[in-house]
């Protein structure tokens, strides 16, 4: 597994380390000791996956506060998106910028996220799936959001013909200033 930490201290892309042969190949995806490794939390909660009909979805942006608060390693394993993370960490550096890294099927690459982070993603293609291990469960509570749109954060999401955005994530408010 290849580790390469962002401009967002504590998220990381990990790509494949693929052993090749006649038969197509083997990858790790997933190492408790690598992740260990370089300071990242191994533990695994709750896995789940969001499958999306239409190029164009936008889902996020989304994250649990403390005490479930969560990492999340995200990949994609249908289709193409545009994944976004946001520094929500107070004190941080880097408070409220964001990046966006593309996880598609084919480059089979996984975004690490830390705790203290919004994420969401648009997808580039129909059919598209993701795939979610996190390290908290799912606490309905302790769920909040964020505008895709919103000016505080000024994320700059791929054009799209259509952009489909469920009726709860466009009711988020605007992060307070």
């Amino acid at each position: 597994m290849i580790f390469t930490e962002t401009r967002l201290a504590g998220a990381y892309t990990i790509d494949l380390e693929a052993i090749a042969d006649g038969r197509g190949f083997f990858a790790r995806v997933w190492c408790a000791d690598e992740l260990a490794e370089h300071g990242l939390t191994t533990v695994v909660a709750q896995s789940s996956i969001a499958w999306n009909a239409r190029r164009g979805t936008l889902r996020g942006l989304h994250w649990q506060e403390s005490p479930h608060a969560e990492v999340k390693l995200v990949r994609c394993t249908s289709g193409a998106v545009y994944d976004v993370i946001v520094d929500l960490r107070p004190g941080s550096e880097t408070h409220r910028e964001w990046i966006a890294v593309e996880l598609t099927a084919e480059n089979r690459r996984t975004l690490y996220v830390p705790e203290g982070f919004a994420h969401g993603y648009q997808t580039l293609a129909d059919e598209t799936e993701v795939w979610y291990q996190m390290s908290a469960r799912y606490a309905p509570e302790a769920a909040r959001g964020a505008r895709f749109d919103d000016p505080a954060l000024a994320v700059d999401w791929p054009v799209a013909a259509e952009r489909i955005v469920s009726e709860r994530d466009l009711a988020w408010p605007p992060l307070a200033v």
